[in-house]
């Protein structure tokens, strides 16, 4: 097993989902004395693990027809996209 690359992902995906609204969801769910910690956090687990799972498969079935440059950067498109969407919004949102 490539040990820099699992750091590498655990790196860059606590980072990324550190804040998000998938944590701040968990976090409302977690709240309130009779709710089951153990429970909120297998369920969340549980999803984190399947979409990463989705992901993977994916990820793998795109390389056999697109090359790996090309996802890369169109990822990277996507986000810088995904970032102007977010500024943009920010200042000429609806104000609300």
């Amino acid at each position: 097993m490539d040990w820099k690359l699992v750091a590498t992902t655990f790196v860059a995906i606590f980072l990324a989902e550190l804040g998000d609204k998938t944590q701040l969801a968990t976090l409302a769910m977690a709240s309130g004395e009779e709710r089951s910690k153990i429970a909120v956090f297998c369920g969340a687990a549980t999803a984190l693990v399947a979409t990463s799972a989705i992901a993977v498969l994916m990820g793998e079935a795109l390389t056999r027809t697109i090359p790996v440059d090309w996802i890369t950067r169109a990822a990277g498109l996507l986000f810088i996209a995904i970032g102007l969407f977010t500024l943009w919004e920010s200042f000429h949102g609806s104000g609300a």
